[in-house]
């Protein structure tokens, strides 16, 4: 059983590795383990897929179930594993450091903090209180006897404000608070995520998942990108499968699909490690 500090360390050796890599978000047990399987070096929650889970839309899971949702893969292989934690659930620089300790307690080894409040009326936090925020749970992060990755989240771009340079500067005030990783979900080509890489020296994470707003791993990399993560995508591309299965039954009466799903052995082969 790999230690929860040896997991913290391998997390930032990959960040700090000559290449980008590409962090898997998965959704439960078994797809930890499937992707543990096919040799990912690391794994994220997804608070999407996590919604998905229950039955609910994104953002509507508690802390408390986010928590036990982020235990449950952080159990389920011995790989380092970092937690979408939203915006700490919560909008005072309190409630984003309790999340972090939470997630630290149930098995994370990193995590994001980000500046969308959730308010439809005013989605965005200001920059000094999303910059309080962002150093509240920094400090907690530091508080802890490993190294936990803090990831800040600027959402601009995933809340209607498509301002490239107020995106740069949340993401620089986030890195003088002392974040370790900056993201910035939805940037619309790489010509802005160029900007943001030449920005900030930490390293960038890209999220893989929106169409004609995903790049190969080659085009990131060359950008300046550190860490690919890919949201909900994976998650999106099971449940297609099993929606196109269901269909072929309901409208075809057939099961052509059978010979395209893994087998039970193939499955069990991923499922036993």
């Amino acid at each position: 059983m790999t230690s929860q500090r040896e997991k913290a360390i391998r997390l930032r050796q990959l960040h700090e590795g000559p290449r980008a890599f590409v962090i898997a978000n998965s959704w439960d047990g078994g797809s930890s383990r499937l992707l543990a399987g096919l040799g990912f070096q690391a794994l994220a929650t997804s608070s999407g897929a996590c919604a998905g889970t229950l039955g609910r839309l994104d953002g509507q899971v508690s802390r408390e179930e986010a928590i036990v949702h982020a235990r449950a893969i952080a159990l389920a292989t011995d790989l380092p594993v970092s937690g979408d934690l939203e915006n700490g659930f919560g909008h005072t620089p309190d409630d984003a450091a309790r999340t972090i300790l939470l997630a630290a307690e149930a098995g994370l080894v990193g995590g994001s903090i980000e500046d969308a409040s959730g308010d439809k009326d005013k989605p965005l936090y200001d920059i000094v209180h999303a910059t309080e925020r962002v150093a509240a749970a920094v400090s907690a992060a530091r508080s802890l006897d490993f190294p936990f990755m803090l990831t800040a989240r600027a959402e601009n771009h995933l809340r209607g404000n498509n301002d490239l340079d107020d995106t740069i500067r949340r993401l620089q005030a986030y890195e003088e608070a002392g974040a370790d990783v900056l993201f910035a979900p939805g940037l619309p080509d790489l010509a802005a995520v160029r900007a943001v890489c030449h920005a900030v020296s930490k390293p960038v994470n890209f999220m893989v998942g929106i169409r004609g707003r995903s790049f190969s791993v080659a085009e990131l990399e060359a950008a300046g990108v550190r860490r690919i993560s890919l949201a909900t995508s994976l998650y999106r591309a099971a449940m297609g499968a099993l929606v196109e299965a269901a269909r072929e039954i309901n409208d075809k009466g057939s099961f052509g699909y059978l010979d395209r799903a893994l087998t039970t052995a193939e499955l069990n082969g991923y499922l036993r490690g």
